[in-house]
């Protein structure tokens, strides 16, 4: 209920102020679930993809993010599944394989952290392995020019997002190799 609501709303700030522009949304699955892998530039970027889907997405987020209960509560409301960082976590995995198998799309930011676009984690190969769903990618250009980290007020720049899909993933690729496979289709 709230993302219906939220949506509409924040689709018409960004395309006022931040002239968001959209390419490739016909490579996103009209139903079913996939794999939604993205370039994370900013803390804008999961709002922007949710905007630029024409589906609602399910995200796996960090999760320090979860620590206030009342932040913790409203992005779990909007789709977010908490994530350890710096070591496999099972529970998320679980989760995001239930989230998946339910026919929902999953977004997940190979590179774990925001800027590091060189380090990849399996995570991306791993889910694709066990549910091969589509993964869909998503390259987002001008967020951190919106938002640059350490920043405490928002710039009004223009961010673009480009939609496509991986193909050229094999049966015998492991679960790095996919994941790297993802993160090239997402360097910009």
């Amino acid at each position: 209920m709230l993302y219906r609501i939220l949506k509409p709303l924040a689709i018409l700030l960004f395309k006022l102020f931040f002239r968001i522009e959209v390419r490739g949304k016909e490579k996103i699955p009209k139903e079913g679930g996939f794999i939604l892998a993205s370039n994370h530039l900013s803390f804008l970027d999961p709002v922007v993809l949710g905007l630029a889907s024409p589906r609602r997405l399910y995200f796996l987020a960090r999760d320090n993010l979860f620590t206030n209960k009342l932040f913790s509560f409203f992005i779990k409301k909007l789709g977010a599944v908490p994530l350890k960082r710096g070591k496999p976590d099972i529970s998320a995995m679980r989760a995001a394989l239930k989230i998946i198998k339910n026919n929902y799309p999953l977004v997940i930011f190979p590179q774990g952290t925001r800027g590091q676009l060189m380090e990849t984690k399996p995570g991306v190969g791993f889910l694709f392995k066990r549910t091969h769903v589509s993964i869909i990618t998503a390259r987002i250009y001008g967020t951190d020019k919106a938002l640059p980290k350490g920043a405490r007020m928002v710039r009004f720049k223009k961010i673009k997002v480009f939609f496509d899909r991986v193909n050229n993933l094999e049966e015998n690729d492991d679960y790095q190799k996919i994941s790297l496979k993802v993160l090239e289709k997402i360097k910009i």
